[in-house]
């Protein structure tokens, strides 16, 4: 079955509210949001490939694309299907790769605010790094949104987060612009600073969320300073818990003070509709994960060119 028109389950951006997909495996709820989503179907059996992944089932084809099967169970750790027959294959979208995910039921689609999430301590899932953009409570059960950009890293789907791609360059410079970094995820946060330090950008302040990035912001605008000298472009996510990237974006930009501080959103969810959505709050770019060449570029477009003109 389809999933319904995103036009009808997309927030209005800057709300600080997201659609969640709720599903279940052994018996525990998680959810994914519905920006992600393509379609969810009837679990299909599937072709294995080797040297793969353990958490790879294989692919299948159910149209004119071949797609990757990732099995969650497998990859948390939780029990298999007693009937798999009934399962479901949640297909995805982003950071440009369309994957499929094995779950074992899908169950409602829930509105929250991003306020509502919570992110949990790194003793979830038996020590490792937080599986999970953000935990809400629906009613009597908790929700786990999980970090599927982290899935498809630690899969091998993804591997262009790469640093080493700046080493190259013809020669080394030393950026000292303070440069923010919006990003909940802690294993993509690394990486982006990662890059944008062997790139030259030796000024990074990282935050976790649109909220401790405004708080931060808000605190330099009331030291009545240049807001040049303290911050010269913000790269933010869209997903995050406390404050979205839209809504922060929202803020910044309707701020006659904050407003010429350039904000580039890199996301996973960046396609045609969510750049229009983008654009309205005054983005100055938009840039998909995991293109992170184009985001630094991008942002030498802004701080080298504001260098200059000093």
């Amino acid at each position: 079955m389809a999933v319904q028109s995103k036009e009808d389950m997309l927030i209005e951006a800057g709300s600080n509210e997201l659609q969640v997909m709720e599903f279940k495996i052994g018996g525990r709820s998680f959810g994914i949001n519905v920006a992600k989503i393509l379609e969810i179907m009837q679990y299909e059996p599937v072709m294995s490939i080797p040297h793969t992944s353990p958490y790879v089932e294989g692919v299948f084809k159910p149209r004119d694309k071949i797609i990757t099967v990732v099995n969650l169970a497998a990859y948390l750790g939780l029990p298999e299907s007693e009937h798999p027959e009934r399962d479901i294959m949640i297909v995805t979208h982003f950071n440009s790769l369309t994957t499929a995910f094995h779950v074992h039921s899908v169950e409602l689609i829930q509105k929250l605010s991003w306020t509502d999430l919570e992110k949990p301590d790194k003793t979830i899932y038996g020590g490792m790094e937080t599986l999970a953009v953000g935990i809400a409570r629906i009613e009597d059960r908790l929700i786990t949104i999980l970090d599927f950009e982290k899935v498809l890293s630690d899969i091998g789907s993804d591997k262009s987060f790469d640093p080493k791609r700046f080493e190259t360059r013809k020669f080394q410079r030393q950026i000292q612009n303070d440069v923010f970094v919006v990003e909940d995820s802690s294993f993509l946060k690394e990486m982006i600073i990662n890059c944008l330090d062997t790139a030259g950008y030796k000024n990074i302040r990282s935050f976790s969320n649109g909220q401790e990035a405004w708080d931060e912001i808000v605190k330099i605008k009331e030291e009545n300073d240049d807001i040049f000298n303290h911050v010269s472009c913000i790269i933010t996510d869209i997903e995050m818990p406390q404050m979205d990237g839209y809504t922060l974006l929202k803020k910044i930009k309707t701020d006659p003070v904050l407003a010429p501080v350039p904000v580039i959103i890199f996301s996973s969810l960046i396609s045609d509709d969510m750049k229009i959505k983008g654009d309205s709050l005054g983005a100055n770019a938009q840039v998909a994960k995991p293109e992170i060449e184009d985001l630094v570029e991008i942002l030498d477009g802004y701080i080298l060119t504001r260098n200059k003109n000093k």
